[in-house]
């Protein structure tokens, strides 16, 4: 009788076991606290990275994330790419209900295989598994439990357990890192107040978790997201891949790994030899050498990323590059290199982070954190700095891709980092003049000529060389915010140089500029430059980084149509303050009205307590934007 009376009981347990963990995933179980302002909620992830040896790791992870609503579908689907050297062991995936009820469960026959191959890319061994439920009922929980095995220690996941989203808040999280006891990992955390929790048996286990983690705010000029949410970066030591050994140590040994891998691939054709000589023997000046050097480069050779096996970080060799007339970056730039070592020229094979939202790195924790490669020449005065994916940027340019940030240049002796150029608002540029004239009835003709030079071209540098004159026309005439317009007119000129320049002239009539009201009439002189951005009067939360500095000069001159005289004009503003200065100015002079305008803003960071100056700018620059004259027109 004891015993079936234990038999129950212990069913009984297991039942009420088996309900509770049915149910765990009910949206009435989320604290109310991170429910604000929520649209997704993490309920649990446990990711688990286990090192077996130096060149092989088995990755782990397990997540679940509550969707609230529709704006969170993003956070829905799962994706996990995989290529030579990783394999997706497993996949599990399971829907559940509002009430933590589970609805089904994911079938194999509903992931879907994908080509990682870009349209730049003639060859990748990368490819993508994607699986969605596609639940239209909110809320709802979606949770996935994958296994990878990874042929290579060269990567190790970070830990971020809050999704970057405003709108995004973590109920619990895991991050364990496995590793044999002999084997040493470095690790670095932010927004984590306290060490792993390490313990030691057969093998080492490094344990972080965090619990209830509100939404986090994602605010104007904030710095990256790694630094204002809990995040775990963690870097081998020895490490394998596809046959290479290396070392991450410090920045010097990780350089000396990537120095292997493009060892003796430097070798030219005969032909090319001859044409270096040719190009180059009879000019004295180097950096005109490297001028010509380059340009034969671009006329040569183009683009297309190739990223197959080891091949996705060892470049092909000058050879291939020279007969086949393509490469990516790493082969690229590995080609002028070898062009400018014939030339008997030092260069610098050189690792970046490209982007010009993506340019950060932990500058004091070595890892491969690179995408990018580029050449740097030293010259006795200064570096000149070589982009050699590009058949048309100047030499010594680096545009805001690569521009301003960390990189590790690598040579026999290993890595080291350096910063590359910041172009400050001296060299990003934007100086216009418009004369233009409206007649009685508030038509307006102009002409606008505009000098755009360094990262205040760059976009339109792109569109110049890569679209047609009937695609331009179209971004012309989105950019421009007038009633009622039509370009008549437009045409470019690029000036090469280390700090490239393009002119821009337009031709514009906009029928219904001036509002006319019986004898009056009403026009705003800032025709092209009005300030957009409205920041709220709020508690910030982070410091103020703001990455990127310019100067805009405006000068624009409109003539009066006959009869009419100013009844009021708008007052000048001016103010300088640590983010830059501002001026503008409205005045007549003779039949028109003329209005001057500069606004320069600097690079920087800033702390949190200056926002409201801030505000108070943009505000003021919003408003002295949009000053309108008034103009009335004379009797008899």
């Amino acid at each position: 009788m004891k015993q079936v009376l234990n038999s129950v009981l212990f069913a009984l347990i297991a039942i009420s076991g088996f309900a509770r963990e049915d149910n765990k995933y009910a949206v009435s179980k989320i604290d109310p606290a991170l429910l604000k302002g929520a649209s997704a909620i993490k309920r649990y992830e446990l990711v688990r990275f286990e090192i077996k040896d130096p060149g092989s790791a088995v990755y782990y992870y397990k997540t679940a994330i509550t969707i609230l609503n529709e704006s969170a579908e993003d956070h829905a689907g799962w994706v996990q790419g995989y290529d030579k050297f990783t394999t997706i062991r497993s996949i599990d995936g399971s829907l559940y209900d509002a009430a933590g009820k589970k609805v089904r469960s994911l079938k194999n026959a509903e992931i879907s295989d994908l080509s990682g191959t870009s349209e730049a890319s003639l060859a990748e061994d990368s490819r993508v598994k994607t699986h969605n439920f596609y639940c239209k009922v909110f809320p709802y929980t979606v949770e996935y439990e994958v296994e990878i095995k990874q042929d290579q220690l060269m990567f190790i996941p970070s830990w971020m357990p809050v999704e970057r989203d405003d709108e995004f808040a973590v109920e619990n999280s895991i991050f364990e890192v496995v590793c044999p006891n002999d084997y040493k990992i470095r690790h670095k955390s932010f927004h984590y107040d306290k060490e792993p929790v390490v313990t030691t048996g057969k093998q080492t286990v490094y344990h972080w978790e965090v619990k209830n983690l509100p939404v986090v705010k994602i605010e104007y000029a904030s710095p990256e997201w790694q630094r204002i949410t809990p995040t775990v970066i963690v870097g081998s030591t020895n490490f394998e891949i596809g046959g290479f050994k290396g070392n991450m140590s410090t920045w010097n040994d990780f350089g000396k790994f990537v120095y292997a891998l493009k060892q003796n691939r430097d070798i030219l054709p005969p032909a090319v030899k001859s044409k270096v000589h040719e190009l180059t023997d009879n000019v004295t000046d180097v950096r005109s050498k490297i001028e010509a050097l380059y340009k034969y480069m671009q006329q040569n050779t183009r683009y297309i990323s190739i990223q197959l096996g080891i091949g996705g970080w060892q470049p092909f060799d000058a050879v291939s590059v020279a007969e086949k007339k393509y490469g990516d970056c790493k082969a690229l730039t590995n080609f002028m290199f070898s062009l400018l070592k014939e030339a008997s020229i030092k260069s610098v094979y050189t690792l970046v982070k490209a982007g010009e939202n993506s340019r950060f790195i932990h500058e004091d924790f070595s890892a491969q954190q690179f995408n990018h490669v580029i050449l740097s020449v030293p010259l006795k005065k200064d570096t000149m700095w070589l982009e050699c994916t590009s058949q048309t940027l100047p030499p010594g340019y680096l545009s805001g891709f690569t521009s301003n940030r960390y990189a590790l240049m690598v040579d026999e002796d290993g890595g080291h980092l350096v910063k590359t150029p910041a172009y400050n608002f001296n060299d990003n540029l934007q100086v216009r003049k418009v004369t233009a004239s409206i007649d009685e009835n508030g038509k307006l003709s102009a002409d606008i000529d505009t000098k755009y030079t360094g990262i205040q071209q760059d976009d339109l540098f792109s569109l110049i060389n890569t679209h047609s004159k009937k695609e331009q026309l179209e971004y012309l005439k989105k950019e421009i915010d007038l009633p009622t317009y039509d370009i008549t007119s437009f045409d470019y000129k690029t000036f090469q140089s280390q700090v490239p320049s393009i002119a821009e002239k337009l031709n514009v009539i906009a029928e219904n500029y001036a509002q006319v009201s019986g004898k009056r009439m009403f026009i705003e002189p800032n025709l092209l430059n009005k300030s957009t951005l409205k920041l709220k009067d709020e508690e910030r939360l982070n410091d103020i980084n703001l990455t990127f500095e310019f100067r805009d000069l405006d000068t624009v001159e409109i003539n009066i149509p006959t009869g009419f005289v100013p009844e009021a004009m708008p007052q000048s503003v001016a103010f300088t303050n640590k983010f830059g200065q501002y001026k503008i100015s409205y005045k007549l002079e003779g039949n028109k009205v003329v209005l001057t305008r500069m606004f320069e803003r600097k690079a920087g960071k800033f702390p949190a307590s200056d926002y409201k100056e801030l505000v108070k700018m943009y505000a003021d620059m919003y408003k002295a934007d949009r000053g309108r004259v008034v103009l009335v027109k004379k009797e008899g």
